[in-house]
């Protein structure tokens, strides 16, 4: 396989398969006033979850799974089935408006996606569950052993949820087949430190995070550890904390436009950062800020990010938007 290909293969999302029971259910879910809406942290790992309103139950999942197979195991199946039946209906704001994606090099995040399309542009949301359990904040029911995971109890879900600019959407007869990611951002591999077993690599990926955030929130805001603008499948993607089909739609446009202002001062930006750590002084960084539009802002300013500690007395954040 030539360089090309891997590059090509590396910008995009292939729907391998799905599951119309899944889909079916997602379909029919429904938000009200009503629903009780879940609450938004960061852990103090920085790692993005949701507080639900009760707890669901989690199966024992496989923890191995040949890529080779590109359709899931029954078993497989009839385990996710039952957690998205529960959270349907203890967060259906979580799901609505999602069809069900299987990655078979990732069985333990399920996928769940919705393809937008704004002003001649293509957006995926895209978010992906972790059904890895995390020992503190679940409660056994059943032991896993080396090729299961153990069954249990939680009122907290991880997550990844972001929006990503799409190039095209390939599509067959009976719906999706893959999304080509729009790829505006090079290379982020900027080498290795350390020696033998102590080696770490050493990437771009948190200094342009810093970079288009600083940029694109208020002066003076602290979002830390909120980066809305971040960088992932080489493209810059908007981290959404409002998981709700309006807080999607509503961050869409704000990420259309600061990508399309972007996209030429891209390289620009990551030479400088090449050279050199972020800084708000930057050339480059104080340049682009002066041209960025107020209202590219107005999202961000009633972000609020609140400092506590959890019931294990470790730091966690609650992050939230008015409106949320």
């Amino acid at each position: 396989m030539s360089d090309g290909d891997l590059r090509r293969r590396s910008s995009e999302i292939e729907l391998a398969a799905s599951d119309p029971y899944i889909n079916e259910v997602l379909g029919e879910a429904t938000t009200t006033d009503a629903s009780p809406a879940p609450t938004s942290h960061f852990d103090q790992a920085e790692e993005f979850f949701i507080k639900l309103p009760r707890p669901v139950e989690v199966p024992a999942f496989a923890i191995h799974h040949d890529v080779r197979q590109r359709r899931p195991a029954h078993a497989y199946l009839e385990n996710l089935r039952q957690v998205v039946e529960q959270l349907t209906e203890v967060v259906p704001s979580l799901l609505t408006n999602l069809n069900y994606l299987f990655d078979p090099a990732d069985t333990l995040h399920p996928a769940f996606f919705h393809h937008y399309r704004l002003q001649g542009r293509d957006y995926l949301y895209l978010v992906k569950l972790s059904l890895r359990h995390r020992s503190r904040d679940i409660e056994i029911i059943e032991r896993g052993t080396n090729d299961l995971t153990p069954r249990y109890r939680t009122n907290q879900l991880h997550l990844e949820p972001a929006l990503i600019p799409l190039d095209s959407v390939n599509r067959r007869g009976d719906g999706f087949r893959s999304f080509t990611i729009r790829r505006t951002i090079s290379q982020t591999w900027m080498g290795e430190r350390g020696r033998g077993y102590f080696v770490q690599g050493i990437w771009m990926d948190d200094d342009l995070a810093k970079f288009f955030s600083r940029l694109l929130l208020p002066e003076g805001l602290s979002s830390y550890p909120y980066y809305p603008y971040v960088c992932k499948y080489c493209t810059m993607c908007l981290r959404l904390i409002d998981i709700r089909a309006v807080g999607r739609e509503r961050a869409l446009p704000v990420l259309h436009h600061v990508v399309e202002f972007l996209d030429p001062e891209m390289e620009q930006i990551q030479s400088s950062l090449r050279r050199t750590s972020f800084s708000e002084e930057l050339p480059i960084y104080r340049e682009l800020r002066a041209r960025t539009p107020d209202t590219w802002l107005e999202l961000w300013r009633s972000l609020t990010v609140r400092r506590y500690l959890n019931e294990q007395e470790m730091k966690e954040f609650q992050v939230a938007l008015d409106g949320e």
